[in-house]
């Protein structure tokens, strides 16, 4: 027969006494959470890993980009002598390098992101929907600039535009792009399946080629109703403001003005769609 100390005895009851009144004191406390990232470093994170990877994987696309609109504007050049149709030819043309990228590769990628399950990824992580969205936007946006400056230029030496007012391009090429990477993205990310997505994204380059490229002039009445919908008219009507001699500046902070909201409003809705498909 084992004896028990009296100490051992007397310490576990009062240690089984004290667990009883307080059943949660011998639980660890939990960690506090980090907070959660705020919008504008998130933002700038996802830009910079999006805009790394667009580098590596869509460069040669970038020039296929470039080559087909300096291409269009070489098939135009032998149908189209002068004057307001050739400012809405380069205009248009240097405009579908945005949407060649913004548009449809981006519905592209974000209707792969959904298919492959990578959207689980990004939830995973502790930055708001909205930096995803915006910041891979950004980057396919931003990714556009070269491409669109050297297809500008050559239109204008191939017609003999002036080009005194090219810069108007720092403010077409961001708000533009805007729109049309905030088009891509909903269109991506709302498509059920990825090879939905990817029709979406040409059928919408498609539509940027013949609704702004060619002179509004030449197209069918029913058509031009089609044409004020599409984002990127607004962009190619600022830029062929600024190839005349004496820009109607007031039409041209119109024309960016409706890019702007368009860009904000399909971002928004890209945002929301992004939440959506996140969820599931």
């Amino acid at each position: 027969m084992s004896i028990v100390p009296v100490q051992a005895v007397s310490g576990r009851s009062r240690t089984t006494e004290a667990e009883s009144a307080d059943p949660g004191a011998a639980a660890v406390a939990p960690a506090p959470l980090a907070p959660r990232a705020r919008l504008l470093p998130s933002l700038a994170a996802v830009y910079r890993a999006q805009l790394s990877r667009a580098r590596v994987a869509r460069i040669p696309l970038l020039f296929v980009a470039t080559f087909q609109s300096v291409g269009i504007m070489i098939l135009m050049r032998g149908v189209v002598d002068g004057g307001a149709e050739a400012r809405a030819v380069v205009a248009g043309s240097s405009v579908l390098v945005v949407a060649f990228v913004a548009l449809n590769l981006l519905a592209q990628y974000f209707g792969q992101l959904r298919g492959s399950g990578g959207l689980d990824h990004y939830a995973t992580l502790p930055v708001p929907p909205a930096a995803v969205v915006l910041g891979a936007a950004g980057a396919y946006a931003s990714f556009t600039a070269p491409g669109t400056i050297v297809t500008a230029v050559s239109g204008s030496l191939l017609f003999g535009l002036p080009m005194t007012h090219l810069w108007v391009l720092v403010a077409v090429v961001p708000l533009a792009g805007a729109a049309l990477a905030g088009l891509g993205a909903a269109l991506g990310l709302l498509a059920p399946r990825p090879e939905l997505a990817t029709l979406l994204g040409q059928l919408g380059m498609s539509a940027a080629l013949l609704l702004g490229v060619l002179p509004p002039a030449r197209l069918p009445e029913p058509i031009t109703y089609l044409r004020d919908l599409m984002p990127s008219t607004y962009g190619v009507e600022a830029l062929a403001r600024a190839f005349d001699t004496r820009p109607d500046w007031a039409g041209v902070a119109v024309d960016l003005g409706i890019c702007a909201v368009v860009g904000v409003v399909s971002l928004t809705v890209a945002t929301l769609a992004y939440r959506r498909a996140a969820v599931r």
